[in-house]
């Protein structure tokens, strides 16, 4: 496979492989732009089916952080890294100290942070051997405590304004009291996405692959549990994807009874037309990287100097943001996800 005719490599400033016999590190770190800044991006560790799968992953990863950072207002650039592995078993500190090193190469040009199969106890650890990780600072709660420097919790409050931002535009309704929602995926952000939804009143679906994340939506929700390949057919309003991307495509589509697709998960379009069919079927589509921008505001405040208040409003200036794409892709007759790229592409390119 040549990486260089990738459609998903257009554009990317450096893409690196990274491969440590001794620790069983096979890791690509892929830096998309950085016009704007560093670039900033999560490290995903997963059993990718095959190394192909994991280059088109951080191709199509980094390019979306590119987009995300731009049209949330930040000066950051677009990365992001995969550790091909299974996060249960193949992690160690060998792996974790190999890739501390291929950070430490880079020289600041990427900068990681926690996503799927890592933690912030892992972003801990490589601080104490790289500089260049972000989402490891704890910050003040509302109650004068702490939490740690897991952005998950501003992923998934940006995530909720959205939807009501989506709920506003679609269905003509500033509450979400009795608005039908089905959760693909209550992990961290998806479960505390389904809290604050099912406090606004919102009735809940949900699917996972874990047996006991789908137990504690059950009873602390009062969740309805349904199959995964199930979850797309709900008779609902929303459709909130939070677990992996590619869930919107040619399959499930058809399947879609939700107005909405509005959810935390990255990449949720399989492909660009697919936001093209959403618009034909009068689906609403709230782009993946303007929702769930929450998390990548939240690490440029740790870098920055925190701000809680500051924080809170500028994650929740994602509704404004996607109430104004919702406007001009309804004026323009043009899918949202084109519009938001527009916008973007408008920072970033200068």
């Amino acid at each position: 496979m040549s990486v260089f005719s990738l459609r998903d490599f257009a554009d990317h400033e450096q893409v690196v492989f990274v491969s440590d016999d001794a620790s069983g590190l096979k890791a690509i770190i892929a830096v998309h732009n950085s016009n704007l800044g560093p670039a900033l991006g999560g490290c995903r560790m997963w059993p990718y089916a095959s190394e192909e799968e994991a280059i088109h992953d951080v191709l199509r990863l980094s390019r979306g952080m590119t987009y995300k950072s731009a049209l949330a207002g930040l000066k950051l650039g677009g990365g992001k890294s995969v550790i091909i592995g299974n996060p249960r078993t193949d992690k160690s500190p060998a792996l974790l100290d190999a890739f501390a090193r291929a950070l430490n190469n880079l020289n600041g040009r990427y900068i990681a942070a926690e996503d799927s199969g890592t933690s912030v106890a892992d972003m801990k650890y490589l601080a104490e051997r790289t500089a260049h990780v972000a989402g490891i600072v704890d910050k003040p709660t509302d109650g004068g405590g702490t939490r740690s420097g897991d952005p998950s919790p501003a992923t998934a409050l940006g995530t909720f304004v959205g939807i009501k931002a989506a709920v506003k535009a679609q269905l003509g309704r500033d509450s979400l009291d009795g608005v039908r929602v089905a959760v693909q995926g209550v992990g961290n952000v998806g479960f505390d996405l389904a809290q604050q939804l099912h406090a606004a009143g919102a009735k809940l679906w949900v699917t996972d692959i874990h047996q006991d994340n789908l137990s504690r939506a059950e009873a602390e929700l009062g969740a309805v549990v349904v199959a995964p390949d199930a979850i797309y057919a709900q008779d609902v309003d929303v459709f909130a994807p939070c677990a992996l991307g590619a869930v919107i495509n040619d399959q499930t589509i058809p399947q879609l009874k939700a107005r909405i697709v509005a959810g935390a998960s990255n990449n949720q379009l399989a492909e660009a037309r697919h936001g093209s069919e959403l618009m034909r079927r009068g689906i609403l589509y709230a782009p993946d990287y303007v929702i769930n921008a929450g998390g990548i505001i939240d690490v440029y405040y740790e870098r920055t100097g925190f701000d809680r208040a500051a924080l809170l409003a500028h994650v929740e200036g994602i509704y404004g943001t996607l109430l104004e794409i919702f406007e001009r892709a309804s004026t323009e007759q043009r899918p949202t996800g084109e519009v938001a790229d527009a916008l973007a592409e408008a920072r970033f390119k200068r």
